[in-house]
């Protein structure tokens, strides 16, 4: 529709831009100055409690220090309510007192087809509402009622039921004097290739209704009650009102609670933001049965400048994160970020919050990793840097990776962080200070004996800020069981594992005795499945016995450390008291060199190797059983 010159220059003047955003935001008077037309406001546009938004009625334009959102009133409404360009001068003009003009026929016309179109589904959503509670649904409702969806859950999602009818739908939209082109073209409908009456598109499903930003119905989702049906998941189909790759899932709700300074969270289908919604993470957002495109995530980005993308734990889920990292790295830069969080192995938002409460989804959320540790973690897994010739291939695939970054500064800023992860992965060519065992291994390498190789290295996990005492433990288990005579060469240093979880340890039972019991099997079936190990058995099984003897070694070290830290240490410094005593001081810094040592293993010989570091398994056992933490009293 084309407007005439200076009509919207008329809204401009007619409407100060404060009026508009002023319905959206809480304004800082101490900051704002009225008289002038300055005003400023937390940003409605990302999460912030101090008010780095500012709004100038003279200009008549918004700008945002923090998130660096800009535009006139036109452009808030569409990028902050998901408004058309025409409708937001409706609206602008409506308020500014002044008639639109008189669109040409042709725009008119294909305002009114969307217009009866969304009538359509409009009725649609209500007649699936009303068949959800006829005797044709009770299977419906009894797996809504097993998923822990209440009658307040169904009335706020508007969840209804297709009943398996082949016309059903369609002859009750007829009935209520829709034609049946319309009911074809809004997705309701089909009609068979060769001819013939239309029949309905969703038959034997749950329905989700999917509703724009502005909350209109634009399309379905419907969730097969049959096992043996052909798609799990069906949508509407291509039509004038719905673009599953423009569209996200709860849009309307999201954007209304990250306003209110919640996070953007996107999860992979409709149940489990229904599932984040009722346990107050209420942003929640998901893709319409596609891999996550272009346009969604600038639709993202729109709502929120950091989406966190939660997935789900299994291949399908890290392959996903994968083809987003691909996806977004064009497209990054400041106020166009990405964190990620992966759920555990086998749990999506609904399991887990089910399994451990609100307070757990809460908790991997606030524990999201940048796309930075994806892309690195990617790029490192599984591979072995012993050569000048695979760190360079490592170097040109971060390069390459890292040049398709279009912002000049996060594109310095990401090369900056990837050397500082290469210097801590490689070493950065630092030289080692000679310690207990060094000799013997100086004088090894001068004699030309073999040195023992790096294991592969294991992807970062993602909802842990670091590798936990449970993951090394289970990632040594793992290995044990698919090399058992490595696991008879350790067998004293496996002894003192101790799992705490009943199935590992008797798993561990059963790897020392030779013996097999159904708990042992079930712990064993449990690690194979968890992607948080960072060691799969296909990595594992393609090393030799050596390789995974260094492998569980360097586990074995940093597991030993990490409890003798983690737990101890914190005990050392409540008990300090009074003077200093030098002693305590000097066994604790042995326990922070133990710990650089196992978190930074050498390239040891394989002569000294075993006995350097059951000297170092000893000496932290013997710190441990002292109690070394106690202040020895006065005499």
């Amino acid at each position: 529709m084309s407007l005439p010159p200076g009509f919207l220059d008329e809204i401009r003047n007619r409407v100060p831009i404060s009026r508009v955003i002023g319905k959206k935001v809480v304004w800082d008077l101490r900051k704002s100055n009225q008289a002038r037309g300055d005003w400023w406001a937390p940003c409605p546009f990302h999460q912030e409690k101090s008010a780095s938004f500012h709004c100038d009625d003279q200009k008549g334009y918004y700008y945002c220090f923090g998130c660096q959102a800009k535009g006139d009133a036109i452009g808030f409404l569409r990028d902050h309510d998901g408004m058309e360009f025409i409708e937001a001068v409706k609206l602008l003009a409506a308020e500014a007192g002044l008639t639109m003009p008189e669109p040409d026929p042709r725009a008119r016309e294909k305002t009114d087809r969307r217009t009866k179109l969304l009538e359509v589904t409009e009725a649609a959503c209500r007649w699936f509402r009303l068949q959800l509670q006829t005797g044709a649904a009770a299977d419906a409702r009894d797996y809504l009622d097993r998923r822990g969806l209440d009658s307040p859950a169904l009335e706020r999602f508007e969840i209804g039921f297709a009943p398996d009818h082949r016309t059903a739908l369609t002859a009750a939209l007829r009935d209520k004097g829709f034609p049946e082109e319309q009911i074809v073209e809004a997705g309701m409908s089909a009609r068979p290739d060769g001819g013939g009456a239309a029949y309905d598109r969703f038959r034997g499903r749950i329905i989700f209704p999917i509703r724009d930003g502005q909350g209109r119905c634009i399309g379905f989702g419907g969730r097969a009650m049959d096992p043996n049906a052909r798609a799990k998941y069906l949508n509407s189909p291509e039509t004038p009102l719905f673009d599953k790759g423009r569209n996200l899932y709860n849009l309307g709700p999201a954007r209304s609670a990250v306003a209110k300074g919640q996070r953007l969270v996107v999860a992979e289908g409709y149940m489990d933001v229904i599932a984040l919604a009722r346990a107050g993470f209420e942003g929640a957002v998901a893709p319409l049965g596609t891999a996550i495109t272009e346009e969604q995530l600038r639709l993202m980005w729109r709502v929120s400048p950091e989406p966190v993308i939660a997935l789900d734990g299994d291949a399908a889920g890290q392959r996903a994160a994968q083809r987003l990292i691909d996806l977004a790295l064009p497209l990054i830069g400041p106020g166009q970020a990405l964190r990620f969080v992966i759920l555990p192995a086998g749990q999506d938002p609904d399991d887990l919050i089910k399994a451990s409460g609100p307070g757990a989804m809460g908790a991997l959320l606030d524990q999201a990793r940048p796309m930075l540790d994806l892309l690195w973690a990617r790029e490192i897994q599984g591979q072995v840097f012993d050569s000048p010739e695979r760190k360079a291939a490592l170097d040109r695939r971060l390069a390459e990776a890292v040049a398709r970054i279009p912002d000049e500064r996060t594109r310095a800023l990401y090369a900056e962080e990837i050397r500082r992860k290469q210097w801590d992965l490689f070493g950065g060519g630092r030289k080692t200070t000679p310690r207990g065992g060094a000799a013997g291994r100086s004088q090894a390498r001068r004699q030309g004996a073999s040195i023992a190789p790096r294991a592969p290295v294991p992807p970062i996990s993602l909802n842990v800020p670091d590798q936990g005492e449970g993951l090394l433990e289970g990632a040594a288990l793992l290995i044990c069981a698919l090399r058992p005579s490595v696991t008879a060469q350790l067998e004293g240093r496996l002894e003192r594992l101790m799992p705490r979880d009943p199935d590992r340890a008797a798993l561990l039972h059963d790897l020392l005795t030779r013996t097999d019991s159904p708990a042992g099997r079930r712990g064993l079936e449990t690690l194979r499945r968890n992607a948080h190990l960072g060691l799969t058995p296909a990595i594992i099984e393609r090393k030799d016995d050596d390789s995974a003897a260094v492998m569980l070694l360097d586990l074995l070290d940093k597991l030993e450390v990490a409890r003798a830290t983690s737990h101890e240490l914190p005990r050392a410094e409540s008990e300090i008291q009074g003077e200093a005593d030098e002693g305590l001081t000097w066994r604790i810094s042995q326990i922070t060199r133990a710990r650089h040592r196992a978190e930074h293993p050498e390239m040891e010989s394989s002569g000294d190797m075993n006995e350097d570091r059951d000297a170092l398994s000893a000496q932290l056992s013997d710190w441990l059983s002292g109690q070394i933490w106690r202040k020895p009293p006065r005499r």
